[in-house]
C-alpha cells in the first residue's frame, strides 16, 4: 500500500516539475484577466461557504 502511494506521489512531483513554468508567453492583459478570474472564483467560493454556514446556523 505504501509503495503505491509513494509511487503515485513521485509521479505527481514529476508532472508538477515538468509544468512548473508556463510554456507560452502571456501578455499583461491576459495576466490581469486571469488574476481577476481567480479573485472572482475565490469570491464565489466565499459566498457559497457563507451561505452554507448561515443555513446551518438557522
Amino acid at each position: 500500500m505504501y509503495r503505491g502511494v509513494s509511487r503515485l506521489a513521485r509521479k505527481f512531483r514529476a508532472i508538477n516539475a515538468r509544468y512548473h513554468r508556463p510554456q507560452i508567453g502571456m501578455s499583461p492583459a491576459v495576466r490581469v484577466s486571469l488574476m481577476v478570474l481567480r479573485v472572482y472564483l475565490l469570491l464565489l467560493v466565499a459566498l457559497m461557504l457563507y451561505k452554507f454556514v448561515s443555513l446551518l446556523g438557522s
